[in-house]
């Protein structure tokens, strides 16, 4: 069973990782196919975190998922908050019946140097390469894929779209603990808030999440 990473983040919110190893038949005997996904690995990643929030919430009515214009899937009337992330031979879901939850999941890349200006401010690129010197047995990259999915994991928490990565999701600090790390992000869009953004290394990837 590759449930490979999983948690109850409070009495009524679970996170969870699958790592795709089976093929699409297997998801299909316990899911529906409802997208129109024709790239044989993207039905896979599709199916994989549909199934995945079943296996975190076995009564979800992954069945009733409707898509919103800016892409979020969604329970009508939020009878119950869900965020799904894929990438590479990874699913993420996160789900809860109480909370507005937000997840992602990325593959670490050093890749992602060439696009930083365009998501990270001046002041956050200094507080990621401060941690770079500090945190010296991270992967090359690591840190830089992380500012990417904690700011993609509030972009799904917030839903509604229209959101500026540089101007309204703004890291103010990283602290890492034993278990994890923790990012204080302000969002600025509409109403300020203060949001907490946990986050691991797992297999390669980055793995972001908020609840509120």
């Amino acid at each position: 069973m590759p449930l490979v990473y999983q948690q109850n983040i409070n009495r009524s919110t679970k996170l969870g990782v699958w790592h795709l190893a089976e093929g699409a038949d297997f998801f299909l005997q316990q899911v529906p196919l409802k997208a129109m996904i024709t790239h044989p690995h993207k039905q896979l990643q599709h199916l994989g975190g549909r199934y995945l929030l079943k296996i975190l919430y076995p009564d979800f009515p992954y069945e009733l998922i409707q898509i919103a214009d800016t892409k979020k899937p969604y329970l009508a009337n939020e009878a119950c908050h869900f965020s799904i992330s894929h990438c590479g031979e990874y699913a993420a879901a996160m789900v809860s019946n109480e909370q507005r939850v937000g997840v992602d999941i990325e593959l670490i890349t050093d890749k992602v140097e060439k696009i930083k200006n365009k998501f990270l401010s001046q002041k956050e690129q200094s507080l990621i390469t401060g941690l770079q010197q500090s945190q010296n047995n991270l992967l090359p990259g690591a840190l830089l894929t992380a500012a990417w999915s904690i700011k993609e994991s509030l972009f799904k928490w917030y839903g509604d779209g229209q959101v500026d990565f540089k101007k309204h999701l703004v890291i103010e600090q990283i602290i890492f603990t034993k278990d994890n790390a923790v990012a204080h992000c302000s969002f600025l869009k509409g109403t300020p808030r203060l949001l907490l953004v946990h986050f691991i290394f797992i297999n390669k990837n980055c793995l972001a999440w908020v609840v509120s």
